[in-house]
């Protein structure tokens, strides 16, 4: 299980990462461009995913990962913050922003992991 909130410490502790409201959900952004959603009521996180990975998640567990609405058809997933573990949540994010980033600001945070 994670927060809203510890997924959105996560999300902005990524160089460049910005959060601002869209569609009544939190945003979080790398040069303009949405990497993570959460919803409004903390309960469900969108993150953006290759379309293979996103059918790989679906399918481990349709309880916690679905198809997100309306940008579900170029990757996206919905995660339920409840059942998904911190750790997968996380790599989901860090995936998510790394798919988003301007190269070189990947590979300037490669450097300092």
């Amino acid at each position: 299980m994670i927060t809203a909130e510890e997924v959105r410490k996560l999300a902005l502790s990524l160089p460049g990462a910005e959060e601002r409201e869209t569609w009544g959900e939190a945003t979080f952004r790398v040069k303009d461009k949405i990497f993570v959603t959460v919803g409004p009521e903390g309960k469900a996180a969108g993150v953006k995913a290759s379309k293979e990975d996103q059918a790989l998640l679906i399918s481990s567990d349709p309880d916690t990962f679905s198809m997100s609405e309306y940008v579900g058809r170029f990757g996206w997933v919905t995660v339920q913050l409840a059942s998904v573990e911190a750790e997968v949540m996380r790599g989901l994010v860090v995936d998510a922003w790394r798919r988003t980033a301007p190269k070189k600001l990947v590979k300037e945070y490669d450097a300092k992991q």
